[in-house]
């Protein structure tokens, strides 16, 4: 098997083969690159787990959130053209560690993409022979890229596999078309009742599109703008608040469109949308990534209704699995689901000073936390 190492921000140092030189200087940036891998990105997209894998996420992450940043794209030969790619970036200074493309940024699992094990393996030679420390967060447990870096660091480094936060889940059945059946006596009498207020306030209608291109604008703003009347807009994690989230939101949105993979939520009363989701339908799952509500109309609880809505709907279209993403929260454990998808978090530390002095640094910083944990338990 063969590995290149398609590379941005002229970045220099890594034991893989590299491109010609004139082809480095050409690069200036991580969207160039995967603009550029774009055929092999999307033969690949069927082994894809995660959304935060395919090309259209991490395209609108290079040219927004990503743009400038120093970045690495790692590709395998397979057997009929490329079988494996990984996207990397990286902060700038000399212990800076490398991380999957959008781990910091939307911090969701994701992972490389890869054919097989065979794949997986040389991204892991690739990986182990780079000479500075790795930080993945939140990869899949089962990811064959955990094994594969525990062989490659073998003789060069150190490797450690920790728990990392699970990502909520339902798997869906026909079951879930009602969701309420799901719930107990008490819980089915508040949704009930929450009907109701809602239903006083005036006409009760729900919806889920599929927009056309040409539509898609105007319902992402109208959805954004419901949620900057909630509780999101003060805590700053609004779309909304966020210039360049917001960017690349609607690049990756957009793309997704244009695809016939996006859906906008609404719960609207007398035609006013008081609750919204931006989702995904991709590779049969419904995956949630953004909520919002107007709080002013708190009292009918409108994001239990449109969840509701939401997962009913899944389940009628005959979807595997309902994706809540982020973490597990009180909000989900106590009302949706215990379902979750286990993840892990891989640091490696190669047998070089950089490697050495990362972890050194990595160490003091997880014995200050410690130390800080046990003083505040001292003093409860």
């Amino acid at each position: 098997m063969r590995f290149d190492l398609e590379m941005a921000g002229n970045e220099t140092g890594a034991s893989a083969s590299l491109p010609d030189r004139r082809d480095e200087a050409a690069e200036s940036s991580g969207a160039s690159m995967a603009a550029r891998l774009a055929p092999q990105w999307e033969a690949l997209q069927d082994h894809a787990v995660w959304p935060t894998q395919t090309h259209g996420c991490i395209l609108a992450l290079c040219r927004t959130l990503l743009s400038g940043a120093r970045a690495r794209i790692l590709t395998s030969e397979g057997l009929s053209g490329t079988g494996g790619l990984l996207p990397l970036c990286r902060d700038r200074g000399y212990l800076a560690r490398w991380r999957i493309m959008g781990a910091n940024e939307l911090f969701e699992p994701t992972d490389a993409l890869y054919e097989d094990y065979a794949n997986a393996r040389d991204l892991a030679a690739a990986l182990a022979a780079q000479p500075r420390a790795l930080h993945f967060d939140r990869i899949p447990a089962g990811s064959l890229l955990v094994p594969a870096l525990g062989s490659a660091m073998k003789g060069r480094g150190l490797l450690f596999v920790r728990a990392a936060m699970p990502s909520p889940m339902i798997a869906l059945d026909e079951s879930w078309a009602e969701p309420e059946n799901h719930f107990n006596a008490g819980r089915r009498s508040d949704v009930r009742r929450a009907r109701r207020r809602a239903e006083a306030m005036g006409e009760l209608s729900f919806e889920t599109l599929s927009p056309a291109p040409e539509e898609f604008d105007a319902l992402f703003e109208e959805a954004v703008g419901v949620e900057l009347l909630g509780w999101k807009r003060e805590a700053g994690t609004a779309i909304g608040a966020d210039p360049r989230r917001q960017d690349f939101f609607r690049h990756y949105f957009r793309d997704a469109c244009a695809r016939g993979m996006f859906r906008v939520s609404f719960l609207r009363i007398d035609g006013k949308a008081v609750a919204m989701h931006l989702a995904l339908e991709w590779a049969g799952r419904y995956w949630l990534f953004k909520i919002g509500h107007d709080s002013g109309y708190d009292k009918c609880s409108p994001g239990t209704l449109l969840m509701l809505h939401s997962i009913g709907r899944a389940a009628e279209q005959g979807l595997r699995g309902y994706e809540f993403l982020g973490v597990i929260e009180p909000w989900i454990t106590r009302f949706w689901t215990r379902e979750q998808h286990e993840c892990v978090q891989l640091r490696t530390y190669p047998f070089n000073p950089r490697g050495a002095a990362a972890l050194l640094c990595d160490g003091a910083l997880w014995l200050g936390q410690r130390l800080k944990r046990q003083c505040l338990k001292i003093r409860a």
